[in-house]
């Protein structure tokens, strides 16, 4: 499957770069270009990283302390839940 569109690279290919030590998105995309464009797949590109152990972004963190849905808890690719807090 295609993360990047923009420079035809794969899951696959993103995958590798991670397997080589990157482990932010600017280091796959000097690895392999991909977010570098249009920039529509950096959250893919994020969300790869997430599962290999990556520390999340900051957007991720500030989620979490305002108690909405984390990347864990939502499906890939879904937005995350806009609830509000239970109190």
């Amino acid at each position: 499957m295609y993360v990047c569109m923009c420079h035809a690279v794969t899951e696959a290919q993103v995958r590798q770069k991670i397997d080589e030590g990157a482990s932010t998105p600017r280091q796959i995309a000097q690895g392999c270009k991909a977010g570098t464009d249009c920039g529509s797949c950096v959250r893919r590109i994020q969300a790869l990283l997430g599962e290999h152990g990556a520390r999340p972004c900051p957007t991720a963190r500030l989620a979490e302390r305002l108690g909405l849905a984390g990347p864990a808890a939502a499906a890939p690719g879904a937005a995350p839940s806009r609830a509000p807090k239970a109190a």
